[in-house]
């Protein structure tokens, strides 16, 4: 039986995180950095579209970009962050027309941003291993998956 490149990932990505509150920290922080740098790109304008709507604007395509990535390891990892991916463009959306003008809310995501990446390094710090994306940087990409994983099995998903 072959080992699929999902559970390689995801083996290599679990052994710099197996100390509980490293855990915990990965399952504030991990969504955190996602959702601050969705914003950040969210606030980054078309050039050829003068009104950003949901679907119209560089945090959709980041999405997308990243669903194609998801594809090409996992149909359930893909399905499940067309939810979680969807779900934050869509807060950044709703939260960007809340904090007007744009300037103020590219200082929300930057200060969400660096809390949560101090929070990843602290708990680096208590796990004492160097963060896998030292080591190879898709493994940016793999700690969003490597929290849904968690969440389809316990619901038995098979991911």
């Amino acid at each position: 039986m072959t080992t699929r490149k999902i559970d390689i990932l995801l083996s290599e990505y679990g052994e710099s995180h197996k100390n509980a509150t490293n855990k915990l920290i990965h399952w504030i922080c991990v969504p955190a950095i996602m959702f601050s740098l969705m914003g950040l790109f969210y606030t980054i304008p078309f050039s050829f579209i003068t009104e950003r709507t949901i679907l119209a604007n560089w945090a959709s395509v980041i999405v997308l970009l990243t669903l194609i990535y998801y594809a090409t390891l996992s149909l359930p990892i893909f399905i499940g962050f067309i939810l979680v991916g969807g779900a934050m463009v869509v807060g950044n959306h709703y939260l960007y027309e809340l904090v007007n003008p744009s300037l103020n809310y590219v200082f929300v995501c930057i200060g969400i941003f660096a809390l949560a990446w101090v929070g990843q390094f602290i708990g680096h710090g208590i796990e004492g291993k160097k963060p896998s994306f030292l080591k190879d940087v898709q493994f940016l990409l793999v700690g969003p998956a490597w929290l849904l994983h968690f969440i389809f099995k316990s619901v038995g998903i098979r991911y």
